[in-house]
Protein backbone atom coordinates (compact mmCIF):
# COMPACT_ATOMS: atom_id res chain seq x y z
CA UNK A 1 0.00 0.00 0.00
CA UNK A 2 2.85 2.37 0.82
CA UNK A 3 4.35 1.73 -2.63
CA UNK A 4 1.01 2.48 -4.31
CA UNK A 5 0.51 5.70 -2.35
CA UNK A 6 4.06 6.80 -3.13
CA UNK A 7 3.47 6.05 -6.82
CA UNK A 8 0.19 7.96 -6.82
CA UNK A 9 1.77 10.99 -5.14
CA UNK A 10 4.67 10.91 -7.59
CA UNK A 11 2.26 10.79 -10.54
CA UNK A 12 0.29 13.70 -9.13
CA UNK A 13 3.38 15.79 -8.34
CA UNK A 14 5.02 15.18 -11.72
CA UNK A 15 1.82 15.78 -13.61
CA UNK A 16 0.99 19.00 -11.81
CA UNK A 17 4.50 20.25 -12.54
CA UNK A 18 4.14 19.52 -16.24
CA UNK A 19 2.28 22.18 -18.17
CA UNK A 20 -1.12 21.25 -19.58
CA UNK A 21 -1.48 17.84 -17.92
CA UNK A 22 -4.75 17.06 -16.23
CA UNK A 23 -5.32 14.38 -13.61
CA UNK A 24 -8.74 12.84 -12.98
CA UNK A 25 -9.25 10.83 -9.80
CA UNK A 26 -11.67 8.24 -8.49
CA UNK A 27 -12.21 7.79 -4.76
CA UNK A 28 -15.10 5.31 -4.58
CA UNK A 29 -15.46 3.23 -7.71
CA UNK A 30 -17.23 -0.11 -7.53
CA UNK A 31 -15.98 -3.58 -8.35
CA UNK A 32 -18.26 -6.63 -8.42
CA UNK A 33 -17.31 -10.24 -8.92
CA UNK A 34 -19.23 -13.44 -9.50
CA UNK A 35 -18.03 -17.01 -9.12
CA UNK A 36 -20.66 -19.16 -10.84
CA UNK A 37 -19.68 -22.75 -10.03
CA UNK A 38 -21.84 -25.87 -10.52
CA UNK A 39 -22.86 -26.06 -6.83
CA UNK A 40 -22.71 -22.46 -5.68
CA UNK A 41 -22.80 -18.88 -6.87
CA UNK A 42 -20.66 -16.43 -4.93
CA UNK A 43 -21.12 -12.68 -5.38
CA UNK A 44 -19.30 -9.84 -3.67
CA UNK A 45 -18.65 -6.17 -4.29
CA UNK A 46 -16.66 -3.22 -3.05
CA UNK A 47 -17.00 0.54 -3.45
CA UNK A 48 -13.40 1.21 -2.39
CA UNK A 49 -11.76 1.35 -5.83
CA UNK A 50 -9.41 4.37 -6.02
CA UNK A 51 -7.17 5.62 -8.77
CA UNK A 52 -6.05 8.30 -11.17
CA UNK A 53 -5.98 8.94 -14.91
CA UNK A 54 -3.72 11.44 -16.65
CA UNK A 55 -5.80 12.52 -19.67
CA UNK A 56 -2.81 14.04 -21.43
CA UNK A 57 -0.75 10.86 -21.77
CA UNK A 58 -3.67 8.47 -21.00
CA UNK A 59 -1.77 6.70 -18.19
CA UNK A 60 -3.68 5.31 -15.22
CA UNK A 61 -3.25 3.56 -11.88
CA UNK A 62 -6.03 1.91 -9.84
CA UNK A 63 -6.13 -0.01 -6.54
CA UNK A 64 -8.76 -1.98 -4.61
CA UNK A 65 -8.26 -3.30 -1.06
CA UNK A 66 -9.00 -7.02 -1.06
CA UNK A 67 -10.64 -6.98 2.38
CA UNK A 68 -13.15 -4.35 1.22
CA UNK A 69 -15.35 -6.91 -0.58
CA UNK A 70 -18.78 -7.54 1.00
CA UNK A 71 -21.88 -9.56 0.12
CA UNK A 72 -20.69 -13.14 0.38
CA UNK A 73 -23.23 -15.88 1.12
CA UNK A 74 -21.91 -16.13 4.69
CA UNK A 75 -19.30 -14.65 7.00
CA UNK A 76 -17.40 -17.97 6.82
CA UNK A 77 -17.24 -17.65 3.03
CA UNK A 78 -15.78 -14.13 3.39
CA UNK A 79 -13.23 -15.45 5.89
CA UNK A 80 -12.15 -18.23 3.50
CA UNK A 81 -11.94 -15.70 0.64
CA UNK A 82 -9.59 -13.43 2.62
CA UNK A 83 -7.53 -16.03 4.49
CA UNK A 84 -7.35 -19.12 2.29
CA UNK A 85 -7.70 -17.95 -1.31
CA UNK A 86 -6.73 -14.27 -1.64
CA UNK A 87 -4.36 -14.27 1.37
CA UNK A 88 -5.42 -10.67 2.01
CA UNK A 89 -2.94 -10.02 4.82
CA UNK A 90 -0.07 -10.99 2.52
CA UNK A 91 -1.56 -9.38 -0.62
CA UNK A 92 -3.77 -6.54 0.67
CA UNK A 93 -4.49 -4.87 -2.68
CA UNK A 94 -5.17 -5.63 -6.31
CA UNK A 95 -3.93 -3.07 -8.84
CA UNK A 96 -4.11 -2.17 -12.52
CA UNK A 97 -1.54 0.25 -13.95
CA UNK A 98 -1.01 1.13 -17.56
CA UNK A 99 -2.18 3.28 -20.45
CA UNK A 100 -5.17 3.71 -22.74
CA UNK A 101 -4.15 2.41 -26.16
CA UNK A 102 -6.35 4.66 -28.31
CA UNK A 103 -5.13 8.19 -28.91
CA UNK A 104 -8.34 10.01 -28.02
CA UNK A 105 -8.97 13.47 -26.64
CA UNK A 106 -10.70 12.81 -23.32
CA UNK A 107 -11.49 16.52 -22.94
CA UNK A 108 -14.08 16.14 -25.72
CA UNK A 109 -17.54 15.00 -24.59
CA UNK A 110 -18.63 11.68 -26.01
CA UNK A 111 -18.83 7.93 -25.68
CA UNK A 112 -15.68 6.00 -26.39
CA UNK A 113 -14.86 2.32 -26.59
CA UNK A 114 -11.24 1.97 -25.53
CA UNK A 115 -8.67 -0.63 -24.57
CA UNK A 116 -6.73 -0.21 -21.33
CA UNK A 117 -3.35 -1.97 -21.51
CA UNK A 118 -1.29 -2.58 -18.41
CA UNK A 119 -0.27 -4.86 -15.59
CA UNK A 120 -3.05 -6.24 -13.43
CA UNK A 121 -1.75 -7.56 -10.13
CA UNK A 122 -3.98 -9.87 -8.09
CA UNK A 123 -2.79 -12.17 -5.30
CA UNK A 124 0.72 -10.83 -5.83
CA UNK A 125 0.85 -11.98 -9.47
CA UNK A 126 1.19 -9.31 -12.16
CA UNK A 127 -0.16 -10.18 -15.60
CA UNK A 128 -0.16 -7.95 -18.67
CA UNK A 129 -3.76 -7.46 -19.75
CA UNK A 130 -5.78 -5.52 -22.27
CA UNK A 131 -9.21 -4.65 -20.85
CA UNK A 132 -11.98 -3.22 -23.00
CA UNK A 133 -13.79 -0.28 -21.38
CA UNK A 134 -16.59 2.09 -22.26
CA UNK A 135 -15.97 5.75 -21.39
CA UNK A 136 -18.54 8.50 -21.24
CA UNK A 137 -16.89 11.92 -21.01
CA UNK A 138 -18.35 15.34 -20.33
CA UNK A 139 -19.45 17.69 -17.54
CA UNK A 140 -16.00 17.53 -15.91
CA UNK A 141 -16.20 13.78 -15.38
CA UNK A 142 -15.30 10.52 -17.04
CA UNK A 143 -17.50 7.51 -16.38
CA UNK A 144 -15.84 4.13 -16.92
CA UNK A 145 -17.61 0.76 -17.23
CA UNK A 146 -15.97 -2.54 -17.97
CA UNK A 147 -16.34 -6.26 -17.47
CA UNK A 148 -13.82 -9.04 -17.91
CA UNK A 149 -12.84 -12.43 -16.52
CA UNK A 150 -10.00 -13.55 -14.31
CA UNK A 151 -8.74 -17.12 -14.23
CA UNK A 152 -7.76 -18.21 -10.72
CA UNK A 153 -4.96 -20.40 -12.03
CA UNK A 154 -3.31 -17.37 -13.72
CA UNK A 155 -3.18 -15.61 -10.32
CA UNK A 156 -1.79 -18.66 -8.47
CA UNK A 157 -5.01 -19.02 -6.49
CA UNK A 158 -5.54 -22.68 -5.75
CA UNK A 159 -8.88 -24.23 -4.87
CA UNK A 160 -8.86 -27.45 -2.79
CA UNK A 161 -10.51 -30.36 -4.58
CA UNK A 162 -13.07 -30.68 -1.78
CA UNK A 163 -14.66 -27.34 -2.81
CA UNK A 164 -13.82 -27.22 -6.53
CA UNK A 165 -17.52 -27.54 -7.48
CA UNK A 166 -18.35 -24.53 -5.27
CA UNK A 167 -15.77 -22.08 -6.62
CA UNK A 168 -15.50 -21.30 -10.33
CA UNK A 169 -12.10 -21.36 -12.04
CA UNK A 170 -13.12 -18.29 -14.06
CA UNK A 171 -14.36 -15.21 -12.18
CA UNK A 172 -16.51 -12.51 -13.82
CA UNK A 173 -15.54 -8.95 -12.78
CA UNK A 174 -17.51 -5.76 -13.38
CA UNK A 175 -16.11 -2.25 -12.88
CA UNK A 176 -18.05 1.02 -12.61
CA UNK A 177 -16.33 4.26 -11.65
CA UNK A 178 -16.42 8.00 -12.11
CA UNK A 179 -13.29 10.11 -12.45
CA UNK A 180 -13.32 13.85 -11.70
CA UNK A 181 -10.62 16.51 -12.14
CA UNK A 182 -8.12 16.76 -9.30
Amino acid sequence: MKRFLATMWMVLILSSAAEGQTIYVCENGSVDFISDAPLEMIQASSDKLVGALNIEDRSFSFRIPTKSFEGFNSSLQKTHFNQDYMESDRYPNSTFKGKIIEEIDLTQPGNYSIRAKGTMTIHGVGIDRIIRCNLNTGSNRIEVKSDFTIFLEDQNITIPSIVNKKIAEEIYVGIDLILVPK
